[in-house]
């Protein structure tokens, strides 16, 4: 065989190697020196003698490295006509340095092996390959970091269950204190300690191989079991339970009288009891299935009821004057200028000392919109403020005229005693006093100047927004409007108030709202004074 066969013979059993045309990971072979020594080599007997001892030191040298790292070898190559060994990458994990030592040759083959390019100088080949071996093992190390985000998400799970676990308990005996039995949300509590069991994979490399291992991590985890309805049926029966708000702070909570409202008086401690509610039409309500007035006096055990927007003309008061057994003491006043038009109205089992109607002044007085009543200890105004209209027509009237109006009739009452100013006053003063803020700047009720005369005419001359006081951050609404369906998804507004005097504000033990009350698109709202 001549010297080109023999070149031919050997480069045809060189394509037969199957891992120099398949790129990608590669596979640990161990080879012992004698399978090595076994190989066939071609040379040329054209080359002079010293370059044949070079070739035949560079093949030992290469054999005895193959034999310091047996974990590690790659499979034989042929080389320009001469045997070379790729070293395996996992020999440079723990020793990158063991790069800068190897020959060109060594450094090409290596790289070749594993589908990289090995062309350039040995400072470029080196680059190469110590970025390829930081590579494997950045891969490695990122599987364990997931392997530990996922321990400290469970951590963090378990500290969030306990945390529920705990509120959860601070309900229950806020219920319970509450006194509603009946309606109190009952929790039943079950902490269990549990082993949780989580397979992590993590990543290995050993001997040019990359090998998954499993691994099962425990933790403990306290789960908590409770009895209550999820969130979307809590949406349909108790939309109030759901904050509902555009632009929510973050301490903001929604208003749940279940859980919010003090424990009841005892009998020995002298109280009274008001409710408020702006009906939309007395007759409309009463025609209504499933309402009764006497239910709702039973249930809420109210001493007197004030009654807004009651649209009845005076024939029809005769009719409705006993409207409640018990109450034997109810004062009306309608529209006259527009009949079936607003009207306000006061029904007490506690007979008055007097009853005045209107603010005395015939420009105010002629739309039924005031009842003021004489008690031992107080004066009550039940009142309802005009809205500003479609167009805001009747603004400058509202701000200017009536609430100045209304406000020097209530101080002036206050000059012999205290004065609790209830009803509809028709405006949402702050933003957490309205679902959509932002949307209804220039709407009735929202307006700046409505907003700035709400505060100058009755906060700053010392009468106190009972239910803002005791519920700062609290978002609870009393109207929504029928045309939207806003009670559904309870997008409010809180329109109804209890306003009182500064000399009896700690005198109020509870000043409340009743959204499961239906009937208007306003809800009840009520007080609770201690005498």
């Amino acid at each position: 065989m001549n010297q080109i066969q023999a070149l031919q013979f050997g480069f045809k059993n060189f394509l037969k190697v199957p891992w120099i045309l398949r790129p990608g990971p590669l596979v640990s072979l161990r080879l012992s020196a004698s399978s090595m020594s076994s190989k066939r080599t071609i040379s040329s007997s054209s080359k002079p003698i010293s370059a044949m001892a070079e070739e035949k030191t560079e093949g030992k040298r290469l054999k005895a490295l193959v034999d310091s790292t047996p974990d590690c070898v790659k499979p034989v190559l042929k080389e320009n006509g001469m045997e070379s060994v790729s070293v395996g990458i996992a020999s440079f994990k723990d020793n990158p340095e063991t790069i800068e030592k190897m020959t060109v040759q060594e450094l090409r083959t290596t790289l070749r092996s594993n589908g990289l390019s090995a062309k350039g100088r040995k400072s470029e080949l080196v680059s190469a390959l110590k970025l390829f071996v930081e590579k494997i093992n950045g891969e490695s190390s990122q599987k364990e970091e997931e392997a530990e985000c996922l321990h400290e998400e469970n951590q963090v799970q378990n500290v969030s269950i306990v945390s529920e676990v705990h509120e959860l308990r601070k309900s229950n005996r806020a219920s319970k204190q509450s006194g509603v039995e009946a309606n109190a949300v009952q929790f039943d509590l079950i902490a269990v300690t549990t082993k949780q069991n989580s397979s992590v994979e993590s990543v290995e490399v050993s001997g040019g191989k990359l090998s998954k291992k499993k691994r099962t991590m425990s933790s403990e985890t306290i789960s908590a079991k409770a009895d209550r309805k999820d969130e979307t049926s809590m949406m349909q029966n108790e939309p109030w339970t759901m904050l509902a708000h555009k632009k929510p702070q973050k301490d903001w909570i929604p208003y749940n009288p279940r859980t919010m409202r003090p424990p009841f008086i005892s009998s020995d401690t002298k109280s009274v009891k008001l409710l408020s509610w702006n009906v939309n039409g007395l007759r409309a309500l009463l025609k209504l299935d499933g309402f009764s007035a006497l239910e709702l006096a039973q249930r809420e055990d109210f001493d007197i009821l004030c009654l807004q927007e009651t649209k009845l003309q005076e024939k029809d008061v005769e009719k409705i004057a006993c409207l409640i057994d018990g109450y034997h003491n109810s004062f009306w006043t309608c529209s006259t200028s527009k009949l079936g038009y607003s009207g306000a109205a006061i029904i007490s089992r506690i007979k008055p000392l007097s009853v005045k109607y209107g603010l005395g002044m015939e420009d105010h007085d002629s739309e039924g919109r005031l009842v003021t009543a004489e008690f031992d200890s107080f004066y009550l105004v039940c009142g309802y403020v005009p809205n500003s209209g479609d167009g805001l027509k009747r603004l400058s009237y509202r701000t200017t005229e009536w609430d100045p109006s209304l406000s020097n009739y209530i101080k002036e009452l206050e000059k012999s005693k205290p004065v609790i100013l209830t009803g509809d006053l028709n405006c949402a003063h702050q933003e957490i006093d309205i679902y959509n803020p932002a949307g209804n700047k220039r709407s009735a009720g929202f307006t700046i100047e409505e907003r700035q005369s709400f505060e100058t005419n009755f906060l700053s001359k010392g009468f106190v927004d009972t239910f803002r006081r005791q519920h700062p951050g609290v978002v609870g609404y009393t109207y929504w409007g029928f045309r939207h369906g806003g009670r559904k998804t309870n997008k409010g507004w809180r329109l109804d108030y209890f306003l009182v005097s500064e000399s009896i504000a700690d005198q109020v033990h509870d000043s409340y709202i009743l959204p499961d009350v239906h009937g208007s698109d306003h809800c009840p709202i009520g007080l609770v004074l201690k005498l």
